[in-house]
Order: C-alpha cells, then structure tokens, then sequence
C-alpha cells in the first residue's frame, strides 16, 4: 500500500497537468446524445465573464392573469431547460407580478437559447385526413383541433429511425380510454393511410402517413428533410416534450449582452490577492515548519493543479463566490498540515525516531482533520442542496476544495514526509524547527535501553 501511494500521486498530477495546460482538449460530453466532444476549458461565470441578460413577460390566457405560484412554474421550467443547454449557473428570477428576467453566463448561441426558452411548448397531435402539411406550416387549433396535447407525453428521448436518421421518440400515457396511447391506437387504427401531423405551438413539425396502427402508446417524431433532424433541433425538442408547456405564453421585452459585472480590472486584482495570500501562506509554512514546510508547499500546489484540473472536468463555472470558496478549501488544507506539523513535533520532543514521529503525527491528527472536514462538508451539501444558483456553485466549489485537500494534507504530504525523514540529510534539528537538546532522534531507529548495572 506504501509503494502504491507514490505512483497514485504520480499519476493524479501528471494527468492534472494534462488538463490543465494541453491547449484545445476536447473529452466526450456525456450530455450529448450525438457523440459530439465538449472543449475543456475555465467557465465563468455572469459576474466575471458576462453574458446575455433576457427579460419576459407571461401573457394572460383564456382571459386569466398569470399568479404567482404559475410564475414560480415558468421560472422553473425556464432553468430547467436553459441547464440542458450547457449554460451553467444560469440567474432565473422572478420580478413583479408577471415579468422574469434571465442571465446567461458566457452565452455562444444567443438565438438558440431565446428560441429555447420563448417557446411555450405547446404540443399537439393534429388529425389531418388526407390533406397533407409541410414542416414549418401553421396550423391553428381553432381550424385543426387536436386529438390530444402534448401533456400525453411520459418520457422523450433522441433516437434514430429507420433509416437511421436523428428522430424524437416519446412514450404517452396509455392508462384509461381517454389517454394518449388509446384515443392514438384507436384512430391510427382506423386511419391508415391518411396524414398525421405534430405540431409545436401551432407550427407542423413533422406531418408523417399513418401507416399502421400503433397500438403500444409509442411514436417517434422524424423532420428535417433527408437528414432528418439536425442534432440541435433534435435535442430541443426533446427538452421543451420532457419538462413541458409554459402555463402562460411569454413575450420578450427586452435582451442585451452584459459585461462582466465585476470587470476584467477586479478580476485581475481577486487572482492577485489570492495569489499574494497564497504565497504569504507557503512563505510561513517555510519560515516556521522549515523542511514540513517545503513539503506542505509542494503539496498545495500540488492541490491546486488538482482542483483546476476537476474544474475543467465537471465543468465547474467559476464566480466570485466560486473563488472564495476555493480560497476557503486552501486555508482547511494549510490548517490539516499544521495539526499534522505540530504534533509530528511533538512525537519529536518526547524521543521517537523520525519515522515514528511522522506515522504517529499524522495518525493522531487525523480524528481532527476528519471532524473539521466532515463538518465542512455537511453544510456545503445542505448549501448546495437548497441555495439558489450563485449559492450552489460557491458549496460545489468548496466540496471540491475539501476532499482535495484532505487527499493533498494525509496522501501526498505523508507519502513526502515517508520518503525525505528516510534521508541522512534530514535528521537535523534546525530543519523542523527544533533546538538540538528537543531533538531527541537522530537515527531512524529508536534507540533501545539498557539495563543500568550495578557494582557490587
């Protein structure tokens, strides 16, 4: 287990710097569903890096007025579908009685987002007979009405059909005579041959030849001419089917790219002063623990390098809140050290080899480094279990820097310490800032005691 711990902390750190400085590294992304590679790279967020601020307003309907508790479910269904975008820590809020406003950080496709987020998802299964629809046309359900809606709908997922083109299947509802699946199985029964159209707020999607009866509730949804769906497309759809219609229309008011509300200025000045508390903080590990220190140092940057390269990989986007969280999860993995510095120090004083005095300095700290870090962690989950967005990313970064740092403080600086206290070089009071009469050990061995004889 010994010799494993080197190689691990090898491995970890050379695959951290891969992913922290190999220029354009593409990974697959696992939210895709058409194999496509996502770009590693640092997020920002809205404060730091700006982005794309869009104001709505829900419209009545049917003569209603929106209320609050259905603005709290437009507000919902809005996050959710701008989080399968790949929009992290998006800012979705509700303001007055009938308006929400929505901030995108470092937005790349604005038309697709406001396209995503304006549709009221209003689904309908539309009978045609034998008139026939293109993809695009509008079809009023005044004039068509439907057979039955969208709310029919229990799963949705991008798939292929026949030809192995990108389609949308969905699953309906296929409990009781007035469900989706049987009011579909009854009238493809009885319409074979004639058109079918779907169509999403009002606009045919696809309007496909009834070829058969579908008596199981499933269907699929093919468009896009002979490519079939683009995958974009594909992927909205399926989004707008899995988390449902706005219960009121929505307009856009207004829609503007924002600066980093921060500045590129204050950014600068954040990283500086986190760089200069950082290197304050090694200074002292060095001046007051000495040869601990040098390895306490190794072992945060070692840290750092670490947490970046999970960073890039989850991706985490990085606020304001963000960075002060990770400053937090430094200053915990400093604290584990100096508990383990301290009392490796004094294991020295009362004797033991080096060897021993470092095995026993870590094992006797570590109940503290647990409870500290334990207690960390189960309020950074209830933060990130019910804050607001900003609030979440602040808990996830520092969930992150804690189980980092617990890694860096008993792995990495104990396998150090395990190899340098080995060392004839070593075995120096003035290195771990020791008198020569406290430092007892100066051989690896504890030296044994003999027995005091007596002349007689």
């Amino acid at each position: 287990m010994r010799r494993a711990g080197p190689i691990l902390i090898i491995l970890i750190g050379v695959f951290a710097l891969f992913i922290d400085f190999f220029p354009n590294l593409r990974l697959p992304d696992a939210s895709a569903t058409d194999g496509q590679w996502r770009l590693v790279e640092t997020k920002l967020g809205l404060d730091l890096e700006g982005g794309l601020r869009v104001e709505y307003q829900a419209l009545p309907k049917d003569g209603v007025s929106p209320t609050a508790e259905s603005m709290g479910v437009i507000k919902d269904i809005i996050e959710r579908r701008v989080n399968t975008t790949g929009v992290s820590e998006p800012v979705v809020v509700v303001q007055g009685a009938d308006r929400v406003v929505i901030e995108l950080p470092g937005v790349s496709n604005v038309d697709s987002v406001r396209h995503l987020v304006g549709q009221t998802g209003q689904l309908d299964f539309v009978p045609l007979g034998t008139q026939t629809a293109t993809a695009g046309q509008e079809l009023k359900r005044t004039q068509y009405p439907p057979l039955f809606s969208g709310d029919q709908i229990t799963s949705a997922s991008v798939g292929q059909d026949q030809n192995n083109r990108l389609a949308v299947n969905f699953q309906l509802k296929n409990e009781g005579p007035e469900s989706g699946g049987q009011l579909f199985a009854k009238y493809t029964a009885a319409h074979i041959g004639e058109y079918f159209a779907i169509t999403l707020d009002e606009k045919v999607i696809s309007a496909p030849v009834i070829q058969g009866a579908i008596p199981n509730g499933q269907g699929q949804i093919t468009g896009g001419g002979l490519g079939g769906f683009p995958a974009a497309e594909a992927n909205e759809l399926v989004t707008v089917l899995k988390f449902g219609s706005l219960p009121f229309p929505i307009a856009e008011l207004s829609s503007e790219q924002i600066s980093a509300t921060l500045g590129e200025q204050f950014l600068n000045q954040s990283l500086l002063a986190g760089f200069l508390g950082i290197a304050l903080v090694i200074t002292f590990m060095l001046i007051y623990y000495r040869l601990p220190g040098v390895v306490a140092a190794f072992a945060l940057i070692y840290y750092t390098l670490v947490v970046l390269a999970i960073f890039r990989l989850v991706p985490v986007t990085l606020t304001l809140a963000g960075i002060a969280g990770f400053v937090l999860s430094v200053g915990m993995a400093v604290d584990a050290n100096i508990l383990i510095f301290e009392r490796m120090k004094e294991e020295l004083r009362v004797g033991k080899s080096l060897p021993a005095a470092v095995e026993a300095g870590f094992n006797r700290a570590w109940n503290s480094i647990l409870d500290s870090n334990v207690s960390s962690l189960i309020t950074a989950t209830i933060l990130y279990a019910f804050g607001s967005s900003v609030i979440r990313g602040f808990a996830l970064v520092l969930i992150i820097g804690v189980l980092v740092s617990m890694f860096s403080a008993i792995v990495v600086t104990r396998s150090i310490m395990r190899v340098v206290v080995r060392q004839d070089w070593a075995r120096k009071a003035r290195l771990f800032g020791l008198r020569d009469d406290e430092f007892v050990a100066v051989t690896s061995v504890r030296p044994s005691r003999r027995p005091v004889r007596a002349d007689v």
